[in-house]
């Protein structure tokens, strides 16, 4: 590219630079006539050495608006002009550095109350924001100025009005930091009771927050409760709370009915628009589908539930047959937007939604009737255009509806499809992982336990390198890979770790195999060693670096469960397990905040309120020895899988280790075969009640409140 509006910028190929990114996003802007720099300390010292602001813009392959301001700004050469005359532009892809969109987006929100994507702030030299938004259109319009008459105000106060900009920027960093967590103190003696009471507070606040028309939590627009559900699923067993079982069935049931949910080809949107669930926001993304299928498998198990179970299975094939890529590990999403080739033009929802006639033109005039009716499709449509988004409000009865269902969505396929956004992102293939093993085991679907295991075959081979913190060795991850290539500028982050720690030791509980346990130790020995506060506990969201405005420590849940409850849980399963008091005091110390959160704010503490559920309960521990073939030990061994007690860990082997563990004490340590029957032993804070042969005698150990 050549120099716009007379400035020289260092001797480099743009185009070529984005092209070799390894996320789909950021090389989809190679095109641009922006010169855009990934996120890079050459960066900033470029717009140092040229005495202009950063132009920052964070999005994501999947996002429609973040497609629209591309086409209208970024596409435009003379807006290309005026960013490449007066700032150095940086594009960043969201999934891939979640530390830099937070930190930002914090700032953001700081400034105008509300966030989302694309993200676009203004940086000075230390990387400190001044100045930001979201989307700005190419026009002015609805109260917004166009992106071009933000540019050159944000270029007149760089150049005269300095004095303002850098106390601007002072005063949004200071805000940023001071919104950090710092570190939590000293576990209390009373943790236990203050967990339990937070919980009830908890209850009863989701109560009051509760939709009972619509199901889930608040008013438009509509996301999945993932979090929240896992911890009323973890509650309901053991309560008789009435109103917790409403919350999760009448919630479950709407999702998994309406629109959020693609009728023909299972998987869930990223949220709805309205309250009733019926309009998505049409991207599908990888960790919503991960939670969501296990919260709908948890369900499974504990009611039996027809709808539940069925979500479950379908959202499991949507996994294996949209997401899954050729090393086996899984995509990070499907565009919102689907671009029709001979138009030229992106459409949102444009896979998806259907008309009456549309309906009829597939199925027939009989059939398609049948099915307008069922999928509640009406000539004046709920989306847009007389369209609709398929709704299934009953099952219906015979066979028409599956025949019916597999035609539809043959014709679907004849229409543009959506993109798919190829990074694998290592903390969301952790919770792929856990879901599908554990779906595996409920849903009777071995495939799902095999498709679990190469795809943590996958991150630990490709993602993951060995390295030693204090004596004991540990593994380094890296967050990203396209293609089998892991990004460099895309370390690990706190919920990297801990979720695909969490994804091995849910394989280890399922398959009976330990290698999945001691490599989530070398783990959670990073997580110790390079995330831990060093006084007074808690956990950093990011590893240590010199590229950070900010080093984050916050423990609230937002779309995916935060890294500090991530955290909290898996070295909870983990010390627990292991017996390894490291592990456990550095959990309790991540738990003392949830009695705070859980009385003030549970929609976004539902992780770590679910971890608080397994702590009270134990969490019980389950080492089980015998013979590999011996029919009794996998009958043991599956009836602990059934327990609904929360956060049960698991060891099944045949005796103790050789060599022993190095992140703990070997499980089956002074465990082992009695009387020449396959043995299970329960213990609950170490305290372990005398070993049993029989399923019935291994259920009463995990019912019993003192076991």
């Amino acid at each position: 590219m050549g120099a716009y509006g007379g400035y020289m910028p260092i001797i480099r190929d743009y185009d070529e630079t984005l092209r070799a990114a390894l996320s789909p996003y950021v090389a989809a802007h190679a095109d641009n006539p922006v010169d855009w720099w990934e996120w890079s300390d050459e960066a900033f010292a470029e717009a140092e050495r040229r005495d202009v602001p950063v132009f920052l813009s964070v999005g994501y392959a999947s996002c429609h608006w973040c497609h629209v301001m591309a086409h209208e700004s970024f596409e435009d050469e003379q807006t290309a002009a005026e960013l490449n005359q007066g700032f150095v532009s940086i594009k960043v892809d969201r999934e891939e550095r979640p530390d830099v969109d937070l930190t930002y987006m914090t700032a953001v929100q700081a400034l105008t109350g509300a966030g989302g994507w694309p993200m676009s702030v203004f940086l000075d030299h230390k990387r400190r924001p001044f100045y930001g938004g979201t989307y700005f259109p190419a026009q002015p319009r609805g109260g917004m100025p166009s992106f071009s008459q933000l540019l050159e105000g944000v270029s007149d106060a760089w150049v005269n009005r300095r004095g303002d900009v850098e106390t601007a920027a002072e005063q949004i960093t200071d805000t940023i930091t001071r919104q950090q967590v710092g570190a939590v103190g000293s576990v209390p003696a009373d943790l236990p009771e203050q967990l339990a009471e937070a919980s009830e507070v908890a209850v009863d606040v989701l109560a009051q927050e509760f939709d009972p028309h619509n199901g889930g939590f608040g008013t438009a627009p509509k996301f999945p409760p993932s979090t929240v559900l896992m911890f009323l699923l973890r509650c309901a067993p053991h309560s008789d709370d009435l109103r917790i079982n409403a919350m999760i069935t009448q919630t479950c049931e709407a999702m998994a009915r309406g629109g959020l949910y693609d009728q023909l080809d299972g998987g869930f949107s990223r949220y709805c628009v309205d309250a009733n669930w019926t309009v998505p926001h049409f991207e599908k993304m990888l960790y919503d589908n991960a939670l969501l299928l296990r919260v709908y498998t948890e369900l499974a198990k504990q009611s039996a539930d027809p709808l539940a179970t069925r979500i479950a299975s379908e959202t499991a094939d949507f996994l294996l047959n949209r997401l899954r890529t050729e090393n086996g590990g899984f995509a990070s999403s499907l565009d919102a937007d689907a671009h029709d080739e001979a138009t030229g033009e992106r459409s949102e929802g444009a896979s998806y939604v259907w008309t009456t006639d549309q309906l009829r033109d597939v199925l027939g005039a009989e059939l398609g009737d049948q099915a307008t009716t069922l999928l509640q499709v009406s000539d004046e449509g709920n989306f847009t255009d007389g369209r609709s988004v398929l709704q299934l409000p009953e099952d219906p009865t015979g066979d028409w509806w599956q025949n019916a269902r597999q035609q539809l969505l043959a014709a679907r396929e004849q229409r543009p499809q959506p993109s798919r956004d190829d990074k694998v992102i290592a903390s969301w293939n952790g919770l792929a992982i856990a879901a599908l093993a554990e779906a595996g085991f409920v849903l009777q679907r071995p495939e799902l336990i095999e498709a679990a295991q190469q795809c943590a075959e996958f991150l630990l081979d490709v993602h993951t390198s060995s390295a030693v913190d204090d004596g004991r060795p540990s593994r380094r991850l890296s967050r990203s890979s396209l293609v089998g290539v892991v990004n460099p500028s895309a370390p690990g982050m706190l919920e990297d770790y801990a979720f695909l720690a969490e994804g091995l030791i849910s394989l280890s509980n399922v398959t009976g195999e330990l290698r999945w346990l001691l490599r989530a130790g070398e783990l959670t020995e990073t997580i110790l060693s390079q995330f831990t506060h060093d006084i007074g506990g808690g956990f950093f969201d990011s590893p240590p670096g010199d590229d950070q405005l900010v080093r984050l420590s916050d423990p609230a849940d937002l779309a995916t469960p935060s890294g500090w409850s991530a955290a909290a849980g898996v070295l909870l399963a983990y010390g627990t397990v292991m017996t390894s008091e490291r592990h456990l005091l550095a959990a309790e110390h991540g738990l003392v905040i949830a009695d705070a959160m859980g009385r003030k704010a549970p929609r976004f503490a539902g992780w770590l309120l679910a971890t608080a559920q397994a702590y009270l309960s134990g969490p019980r521990e389950v080492v089980i020895v015998g013979a590999p073939d011996d029919p009794q030990r996998a009958a043991l061994h599956a009836a602990a899988l059934s327990s609904t007690a929360p956060g049960l860990v698991l060891a099944v082997g045949t005796g103790p280790a050789v060599p022993a563990p190095v992140h703990g004490m070997d499980p089956f340590a002074d465990r082992s075969v009695v009387d020449d029957k396959a043995t299970a032993y329960v213990c609950v804070r170490s305290q372990c009640r005398r070993p049993v042969h029989s399923v019935d005698e291994l259920r009463a150990e995990l019912t019993s409140p003192t076991a």
